[in-house]
């Protein structure tokens, strides 16, 4: 897609493209991941080591789950400790329901549609994490666009019983947002407790303000910071093991990563610690990377593994995807999801898995660390895939944008 307004306007406004009989298959990356990949951090606290499968990735399906309950736009979906799920609709509201096979009814857990600016098809409510500490304090962290001027928000709630005040909003981060597009919203803590925030480049095409390449500015990156506490005039302390921190000249000490158009859904393999996400591209090619502490993905010096707009470029530094596919069979934006943990499909267990927005089509791969040993179609053509959710029990759902925002299973 040409921007994510092609795909927020395209990833949140169009139904799903319906995709060949036989969709493409994304292009493996045989450049080599760089040398060291280390993660962000150790596995999750009470993950347990189940082995990876090999061999060929395994015949799934998707299983509608929930079938007493639709939303409206979904961005969203995460399971509490207690087993709660909490839905987020771009409008600006968060909903919340039990996990019952027969569950038929939600109610509003946060309601901040007066805040939110989802005016643009890429805007509004992006983004939802649970602090580690949720069961004990109730805190949890939103990220959404408002408008006059427009801007990302990333600010903190505390929920009281089973609701949450709007006026309680305390807010961390606003980074400005010079056009309606890319607005990236991930958000999600790491197994180290620090919250990791994914922000586009701002928008337009090709990066006319150079953001992505731009280690002084906050847009194109993936962000790594601590809430527990302020520093200065900041609601937050940078880490003091962040890549550039200390660096000065104006260097954003917040930086994890760098060289994004629009990391649209990243996650942490609950097992390794490790960081991985789908970037939307240009016109030409998505991609699905490994992000590493200080990595540069290459944007806008390349779209995937290509130099943008074809020809020479000069990849020194660079870090390349892990795979990338071709905009064409109905494809037009890359939705990250999650490395496969859970016990349904032990022969998925250890793929990553992920899709495309447009053509519908749910893949899997694996990775040994140096390259992509297994991938194949997993799904083809399904739906308008907004995003994936995986559950305390490491299963994967999918969550469809358009018509009833249908909430589906991935099963044998």
């Amino acid at each position: 897609m040409a921007h994510l307004s092609a795909i927020l306007a395209l990833i949140l406004l169009l139904t799903a493209c319906g995709g060949d009989s036989t969709p493409p298959q994304p292009a493996v990356t045989q450049t080599s991941a760089p040398a060291e990949t280390p993660s962000a951090g150790s596995a999750s606290p009470g993950s347990t080591a189940e082995p990876d499968a090999a061999g060929p990735l395994p015949d799934v399906r998707l299983q509608r789950v929930f079938p007493g309950l639709g939303f409206s736009r979904m961005t969203g979906l995460y399971q509490a400790p207690d087993g709660r799920f909490f839905v987020l609709e771009q409008l600006g509201r968060i909903l919340v329901f039990e996990d019952r096979p027969d569950v038929s009814e939600s109610q509003v857990f946060l309601d901040i549609r007066s805040k939110v600016d989802a005016s643009g098809g890429e805007m509004g409510l992006l983004g939802f994490a649970l602090a580690p500490d949720f069961a004990q304090s109730g805190v949890f962290y939103v990220d959404y666009t408002a408008g006059n001027p427009r801007r990302t928000v990333v600010s903190r709630f505390t929920a009281s019983g089973a609701t949450a005040d709007p006026a309680n909003e305390s807010i961390i981060l606003e980074v400005g947002q010079p056009f309606a597009n890319h607005n990236g919203g991930q958000i999600a803590f790491g197994p180290d407790g620090f919250l990791y925030i994914a922000l586009g480049d701002g928008g337009s095409q090709r990066d006319p303000q150079g953001n992505g390449q731009n280690l002084n500015a906050l847009l194109g990156k993936i962000l790594r910071i601590d809430v527990s506490g302020s520093s200065g005039d900041r609601a937050y302390s940078v880490p003091a093991d962040n890549p550039f921190a200390g660096r000065g000249g104006g260097v954003r000490e917040e930086v994890w990563a760098y060289g994004f158009r629009n990391p649209w859904r990243f996650s942490f393999d609950r097992q390794t610690g490790q960081l991985w996400a789908g970037d939307v591209g240009q016109n030409s090619f998505e991609e699905v990377d490994l992000v590493t502490k200080g990595g540069n993905y290459g944007w806008n010096v390349m779209e995937g593994e290509q130099c943008l707009g074809g020809g020479s470029c000069n990849r020194d530094g660079l870090t390349l995807p892990v795979i990338d596919y071709p905009t064409s069979g109905g494809n037009c934006s890359v939705t990250g999801g999650f490395v496969y943990r859970g016990n349904a499909i032990p022969a998925l267990r250890g793929a990553y898995v992920y899709a495309d927005y447009c053509g519908g089509h749910v893949w899997g791969l694996r990775y040994d660390g140096s390259r992509v040993t297994e991938e194949d179609t997993l799904v083809p053509g399904a739906f308008a895939i907004s995003s994936f959710a995986q559950t305390n029990t490491g299963e994967l759902y999918v969550l469809n944008y358009t018509g009833s925002g249908g909430i589906y299973q991935l099963v044998p």
